[in-house]
C-alpha cells in the first residue's frame, strides 16, 4: 500500500491490501516479491491473494532507476528530488500466473534456456557439452558459462570450437570456457579425451550428451562400425564409462543424453524379440539413414535409463531429452531433401535457445539453490527462491 500512497492511488478495500509487517519489493528484471519484517522472511506470492505479479511498462517521467553501494536498487525522482526503495511502478503491476504454478506449468514452448537458468549461480560446477560448437550444444554451453559454470566444449573440429569459445567470451568476458577435442567416430579420440580431461583434476558435474551425425550416406569408422551408430550412440556410451569414475566422486552429478522421439519408429529386436545386433551396424545393403538415426537415439534412451538404474545410488542421475520437432539447425547438412525439408519448416519452429531449455531442465530438476541478500531501508531480507 505505501507505493499505492506514494502514487495518489491507495485503496484500503483493495484485495492487493498487504497485512501488517508486510512489504512489497522489486528485482532488477521487474519481478515483485514481498517481505515479511516480523519473520524476516520473503516470498514471490501475495501474502493474501497468493499471485505472483511482474512491474509493466516504463518509469515514469522524471524518474531513473539506480543501484547503490550495496547492489541494492533504488529510485530517483528528479522533479520532486527524492528517493525511495519502492519501485513507482508497483501500482501498475500486472498478474503472472495467478495461481502457483507448479513445475510442469512453469516453463513453456517459448522458454529460453537464459530465462529458465536466470538467477542460478553455476560457480565452481564443470560442465562438457559434446557438439557445443553450434546449434543446441552451442546454446547449452554457452548458457551455462554465462551462469559461471566451468563449461568445455567437446568438438572434433577444434577450428569451429575456438570460435565458439570466442562468440561465448564475446558476451562475457570473465566466462570460463575451453574447447577439447573428441571425435566420437574414433574410439581412440573418445579415450584420448577421458584422460585429458582426468589430467585436469577436476570435478564433473553435468555431463550433456548432444553431437550427433542425421543422414549420412553409409560408411565405416575407422573402429569397423557403422558411423551413426557410432557417433550418435556408441561413442557417448564409451565416453561415460571412461569418466564415470570422476562423475562419481563429484555427485551429486547428471548425465543428460540428447535423443529423440523419432526413436519410437523403429526397433532393435529380432522376430523372436531378441537384440539383434546387425541392426546397431547394418551392411551397406540393409541400411537406411532414417533408420539408423531411429535406431541410435532408441539405443540413447535404453542407455540413459540402464545408467540412471546404476549410478543414482552413487549420487549420478541420468536423463534422456527430446529437444523438440522439427528444430531448425545444421544436422540436416548431409543430404540435399532433409535441408529442403528443414529449410521449408523453419518458419515454424522455435529458436536453439528454447530447444536448449529443454537439456537445462534437465539439469535443474537438481537444482543448486542461491539468495541474494538486498539491502532495503533497515531491514536485509533474502529474496525468495523457487521450490
Amino acid at each position: 500500500m505505501a507505493a499505492l500512497r506514494y502514487s495518489g492511488l491507495d485503496d484500503t478495500d483493495s484485495e492487493d491490501e498487504l497485512p501488517p509487517c508486510w512489504e512489497q519489493r522489486t528485482t532488477k528484471d521487474g519481478w515483485v516479491y514481498y517481505a515479511n519484517h516480523t519473520e524476516e522472511k520473503t516470498q514471490w506470492e501475495h501474502p493474501k491473494t497468493g499471485k505472483r505479479k511482474r512491474i509493466a511498462g516504463d518509469l515514469p517521467y522524471g524518474w531513473e532507476q539506480e543501484t547503490d553501494e550495496n547492489g541494492q536498487v533504488f529510485f530517483v525522482d528528479h522533479i520532486n528530488k527524492r528517493t525511495t526503495y519502492l519501485d513507482p511502478r508497483l501500482a501498475f503491476t500486472v498478474d503472472e500466473n495467478p495461481t502457483r504454478p507448479t513445475t510442469r506449468q512453469r516453463y513453456d514452448a517459448s522458454t529460453t534456456a537464459m530465462e529458465i537458468l536466470q538467477g542460478r549461480d553455476f560457480t565452481g560446477k564443470v560442465v562438457v557439452v559434446t557438439g557445443a560448437n553450434s546449434g543446441i550444444g552451442f546454446e547449452t554451453a554457452k548458457s551455462f558459462a554465462l551462469h559461471g559454470a566451468h563449461v568445455i566444449l567437446a568438438c572434433r573440429n577444434m577450428t569451429r570450437a575456438n570460435e565458439a569459445v570466442s562468440r561465448i567470451l564475446g558476451e562475457w568476458r570473465k566466462a570460463k570456457v575451453e574447447a577439447m577435442t573428441l571425435d566420437l567416430a574414433l574410439l581412440r579420440s573418445v579415450q584420448h579425451f577421458a584422460q585429458a580431461f582426468k589430467a585436469k583434476n577436476v570435478s564433473l558435474h553435468v555431463l550433456v550428451c548432444n553431437a550427433a551425425a542425421f543422414a549420412l550416406p553409409w560408411s565405416l569408422t575407422k573402429d569397423g562400425l557403422e558411423t551413426t551408430f557410432q557417433v550418435n550412440h556408441l561413442g557417448h556410451f564409451f565416453l561415460v564409462q571412461l569418466l564415470q569414475d570422476v562423475l562419481c566422486c563429484s555427485a551429486p552429478a547428471r548425465v543428460v543424453v540428447v535423443s529423440s522421439e523419432s526413436h519410437r519408429f523403429t526397433d532393435i529386436n529380432d522376430s523372436s524379440g531378441k537384440l539383434d545386433f546387425s541392426r546397431l551396424s547394418p551392411s551397406k545393403s540393409d541400411y537406411w539413414a532414417m533408420l539408423a538415426y531411429n535406431r541410435s537415439k532408441l539405443c540413447n534412451i535404453l542407455f540413459s535409463n540402464e545408467l540412471h538404474r546404476r549410478l543414482s545410488p552413487r549420487g549420478v542421475t541420468s536423463n534422456a531429452v527430446h529437444p523438440g520437432n522439427m528444430m531448425y539447425s545444421s544436422i540436416h547438412r548431409n543430404w540435399w531433401v532433409y535441408t529442403l525439408l528443414f529449410t521449408l519448416a523453419r518458419p515454424f519452429t522455435k529458436s536453439m535457445g528454447c530447444h536448449d531449455k529443454i537439456l537445462q531442465t534437465g539439469w535443474l530438476k537438481q537444482q543448486t539453490s542461491i539468495s541474494h541478500s538486498l539491502e532495503a531501508g533497515k531491514s536485509k531480507i533474502r529474496l525468495p527462491t523457487d521450490s
